[in-house]
């Protein structure tokens, strides 16, 4: 029959079980980190395994995930949402990692999902050079954040000074990562329409839409809006048990925080400069909402509407994405 394996992933590390016929091996333990990945790879190659299964867990399985692929090692990405039906089948009632690994494992060797196609390698430098242009704008606000700080007070000059240096440092090095990453978009006729259809969407500017586009890039395109949602972490989350408890709904936060950021800015402008979203607002507010729960309600219909664009390349179109009944309003 062969031998199968599966991997369960957290954020710093993952579990890998391998299953041969029906002897189940003891669950390993690694880290998330490019060593551990080739210790990972090696065992899987000197076990000769079939496929390699695990759950598309938000941005945690991506990089394992090309590493083995790139070493040869057949790997599948489930929708999470197919491993749970399939431990409801079983009648699995132990929820460990190292149990979730061995479900996965059986999930390989019955299911044979067909293999994972990883992105283009462009598409995972353009990924890679969008979230240190994310991480270098954090800390020039950081910067800028420090120099207001030491202006309202008698500081020595060659703090000052120091200080407006790390800034137009950072700025250097941000507008060259930058003009990178819009040298791979032009470079790639389909990102080229898709990310001027972006920019379409009012709040959208050059930097938002290529912080969006980084991301999407490396996202299967049969991904649903609900999906995205979720994965990007604007899901929301309703604390409620019995009659005791009942919390206030929030969004999870359980996803992409990247996506989130590239999207914050766009939200509250849009707000301000699209006649739909601005309208969606004000009825939010008007039924109670916040004026932050008003903008994550931008944030999380602006992700719908630029997938479609990415899936579909043509225009954002804000008529289209809006509507304003009840049941839309709700959250």
């Amino acid at each position: 029959m062969g031998t199968f394996s599966g991997i369960d992933i957290s954020a710093r590390s993952f579990d890998l079980v391998i299953k041969n016929e029906n002897v189940i091996g003891k669950a390993q333990t690694f880290k998330q980190q490019p060593d551990d990945f080739e210790r990972a790879a090696k065992i899987l190659n000197k076990k000769n395994v079939i496929l390699v299964v695990m759950e598309a867990t938000g941005i945690y399985h991506l990089d394992l995930a090309v590493y083995l692929t790139n070493a040869g090692i057949a790997v599948a990405v489930i929708n999470p949402l197919s491993s749970k039906r399939f431990a409801q089948l079983k009648l699995s009632q132990i929820k460990t990692d190292a149990a979730d690994a061995t479900l996965l494992a059986e999930y390989a060797e019955v299911m044979k999902p067909a293999p994972w196609t990883p992105p283009k390698p462009e598409y995972m430098a353009l990924k890679d050079i969008g979230r240190q242009i994310n991480r270098l704008t954090k800390d020039k606000v950081k910067a800028k954040n420090r120099l207001h700080a030491l202006q309202s007070k008698t500081s020595p000059a060659i703090l000052i000074e120091d200080l407006e240096e790390s800034i137009t440092l950072y700025e250097r090095r941000i507008d060259r990562l930058s003009t990178a990453a819009l040298k791979l978009i032009q470079e790639d006729k389909e990102l080229a329409l898709i990310f001027e259809c972006m920019m379409e969407a009012k709040g959208i500017g050059q930097s938002s839409a290529l912080a969006i586009l980084a991301e999407f890039v490396v996202l299967p395109k049969d991904m649903k809006a609900k999906q995205v949602t979720r994965y990007s972490g604007l899901d929301i989350r309703v604390c409620q048990s019995g009659s005791s408890v009942r919390g206030g709904s929030r969004i999870s936060k359980a996803g992409n925080a990247y996506l989130r950021t590239a999207l914050y800015m766009p939200a509250l402008s849009a707000s301000r400069h699209d006649d739909n979203a601005r309208k969606f607002r004000e009825r939010l507010i008007s039924k109670g909402k916040t004026k932050m729960q008003a903008n994550v309600a931008i944030m999380r219909k602006y992700l719908t509407g630029l997938w479609v664009v990415y899936c579909q390349c043509h225009a954002f179109n804000s008529d289209k994405l809006f509507n304003f009944d009840e049941k839309s309003l709700e959250h």
